[in-house]
Formats: C-alpha cells, structure tokens, sequence
C-alpha cells in the first residue's frame, strides 16, 4: 500500500495542480477582500482608516518574508503539514478580526493571517514548480492565477453579507469556510517523486545540480534576478498602486467609457480590467516562456511595460486610451509572479524549489517598501511625470538586464553544473 501510494500520489500532477490552484483562491480574500472591511470596522471602532490599514502592512510583510522558512519546511516535511497549518491560521485570522476591538488585537490578527497565506502561497507554487519541470512557467502562472483572481468570485457575496449582517459575522464565516477548505484539500497534496513526474524534456534549459538556498544566495545571478524582481514589481505599483488618484488628477475618473458594448466610468472600468488581465497574463505569459525561453519572454513584458507606463500618462487624459494602456501596463506586469518562480527552478533545481522560491519571493516585500515613494515623488514636483518616468525606467532597465546580463550569466551556470 505504501508503494502504491508513493508512485501514484492523488490525481496526478494534473489533480494537484487544481488543488493548489483552489487552496490559493481560498486565501486570496485575505489580501484582495481586506478592502470590503476598512470603512465597516472604522465605522464601528473610529480608529480612523490609516490605523486600520497598518494592519494590511502587517499582513503583507508577514506573508512575504517568511515565505522561505515556509519553503524550506516543505522542501523538508512535503507539503502537506505546511498547508494544513497554514489553512488553520488563515481561518484564526478571520476569526480573530471578528472578534477584534482593540488595534492590538487587529494587527494580532492580521500577523497571524499573514504567515498563514504565505505558507500556503509558497508552498503551492513551489509545489507546482517541482511537479512539472517541463511547463514551470505554465504551472506557476496557473497557481499565481488562482491567488490574482481567486477573489472574483467571493468578492459579491462578501460585501452582500457585510451589507446584510455586519463585517463580523463574515470574517467568521469566511474565515472559517476559506480556511475549512485549505484544511480539507491539504490533506490530499503531496510531495512529486520522479516515477510520478513526466519524462518529456523542458524547451528551456535546466540545471542539473540542485542548490541548496545557503548555495543558491552565494550565486551572482540569484541577486540580479532579485534586482529585477524588485525592479519591475515597484515600477508597476508606482504605477498602477496609485490609479484612483491618477485618473482624478487626470479628470476622467467618472466619464464613462464604452468598449465593446460595456459601458462602466473609466476607473471602474481599469479596475475591472486589472483583475481579469492580472490573472490571465501570468498563465499565459507562463506558457510563453515554457516555449521561447524566459530571458526573451522578461525582454518582452518588460519592455511593453516599460513603454505601456509612458503611454499612460502621455495619453491617459483620453478616457478611452487610460482604459486600453491600464489593461496593457496590468497585462505586462502581473507575469512576473510566473517568469521568477520558473526561471529560479530552472537555474537552481527543484529539490529545494520551495525554499529557493520563497527567498525571491521576497522581493514583493522589498518592493513594497519602495512604492512610498510614489507619494514622495508627486509632494516633489507637484506631479505625476516623474513618477512616470521613473517607474518606465526600472522596467527599461530590467528588460535590458533580462537579455544582456541575467541570459548570459544563467546560460554559464547552467553549463558549469551539466559539467
């Protein structure tokens, strides 16, 4: 029974593939629904939203840098108990938040969620980079998809019953069916092993020693793969992190647009397009890489990006084109949640995938840090051209490093460790 077990994990890779796609929806509400419950419990307590929000902060940070312990545990134990535990604090966070009446008790709370999500973000993902050594790119942005528009479906019924019966009584029922879910599907996850990998060859090159992560941070190309992670993921938020703001200053926020027979006002209509596209692109784009290779797939993205940025505040004034250039620059930039996590397997192998990917993973983080500066930026010069430029430039920069530093310098380690 053991055997069976072990050379025929549940499903497939296929099947455990879904069931990471669908625990990563689950707990895509704790980042992308927080919203829905800012103006409801500064309703009820008037800590006023800035307090309320550094609970978001809170979260975000917890949820990112501890993505490597969480990686390294499933690189370790299989990712299974990660998950599990993971479901279980994911649901103790919402419960928490119900209960909270104190910021204390809030940022508690949010702490909890925070290393929850991360652990059942970074053990998915990693997972599904070491089930399938040929399609990474594809499999990442599938599971990254399932965390980008895993909200869309609960986002309605969660401010229904907000509206009906309060922001508490839904943390506590989402909380605890959200993280029920998790639990349940953890139980089923398990560690790839080769008779239950696919033999057929990866277009992209791979390396053939596997890294441990102390290894891996003493690699030159591990850290410029961190520069561009950095890079592009603050240049878009710069962006697209301060689009209410924009198309206000802009004075086309409420004129409606009409594109293919749906008529929405124009910021309405950018937001919606931002969470179809930001799912869609990392999947596809993921397949794209799987085909051409990454590096020419980075130079790509990041170079529409990095013209898509400019174009937005160049044309952006015209409702119609803020629109089209919104979903262009969401389009280029939500990849990078697929190209990073594919191309570091691919460069440092899959046995320790997990922890490897949690590492880059915290470039999120670190990019957060550095949006701030958006603000900085506008208070300075009294508008938004800088803020721009800025954000083309890091992308400009990036899909140059891409071709003509990280290409160069993968295709010689990957060569050293066939040697």
């Amino acid at each position: 029974m053991t055997s069976q077990n072990a050379s025929a994990p549940f499903g497939g890779r296929w099947v455990q593939l879904i069931i990471g796609i669908v625990c990563m929806s689950m707990i895509a509400n704790l980042q992308y629904g927080w919203t829905l419950f800012v103006n409801p419990i500064d309703d009820k307590f008037h800590w006023g939203r800035s307090a309320i929000q550094v609970a978001f902060t809170i979260f975000v940070l917890t949820e990112t840098w501890l993505v490597p312990i969480e990686g390294y545990l499933v690189d370790k134990f299989g990712p299974r108990p990660v998950v599990f535990f993971g479901g279980l604090l994911c649901g103790l966070g919402w419960v928490l938040n119900s209960q909270a009446e104190t910021l204390t008790m809030l940022y508690f709370a949010a702490a909890v969620s925070g290393v929850g999500a991360g652990a059942v973000y970074g053990t998915c993902v990693g997972n599904a980079l070491k089930w399938f050594p040929d399609r990474r790119g594809l499999a990442a942005g599938l599971t990254a998809a399932g965390f980008g528009a895993g909200s869309a479906l609960t986002v309605i019924p969660i401010a229904k019953m907000i509206a009906a019966q309060g922001y508490q009584e839904t943390f506590w029922f989402f909380g605890i069916g959200q993280g029920a879910i998790v639990v349940i599907l953890s139980l089923l996850l398990s560690k790839p092993i080769k008779s239950a990998i696919t033999t057929a060859k990866a277009s992209v090159a791979q390396t053939r020693k596997d890294f441990r992560p102390s290894e891996m941070i003493k690699q030159p190309v591990f850290w410029v793969m961190y520069l561009m992670f950095v890079m592009v993921a603050a240049g878009g938020l710069m962006a697209t992190a301060q689009l209410a703001p924009i198309a206000k200053d802009f004075k086309i926020a409420g004129v409606t647009v009409s594109i293919l027979g749906l008529a929405l006002p124009a910021l309405t209509f950018a937001l919606t397009i931002d969470r179809v596209l930001n799912g869609l692109t990392r999947p596809f784009f993921g397949w794209v890489s799987d085909k051409i290779g990454r590096e020419q797939t980075m130079t790509l993205c990041f170079s529409f990006e990095c013209l898509g940025i400019l174009g937005l505040y160049y044309f952006g004034q015209d409702p119609v084109l803020f629109v089209l250039l919104t979903g262009l620059v969401f389009f280029a930039w939500g990849e990078i949640y697929s190209l990073f996590p594919s191309t570091n397997a691919d460069t440092f192998g899959s046995t320790f995938a997990a922890g490897n990917a949690g590492l880059l993973y915290t470039a999120k983080g670190t990019a957060s840090l550095l949006v701030p500066l958006s603000s900085v930026l506008v208070a300075t010069t009294g508008g938004w051209e800088a803020v721009f430029w800025v954000a083309s430039i890091l992308n400009g920069s990036a899909a140059f490093l891409a071709w003509f530093v990280l290409r160069p310098m993968r295709r010689k380690l990957i060569e050293k460790s066939a040697a």
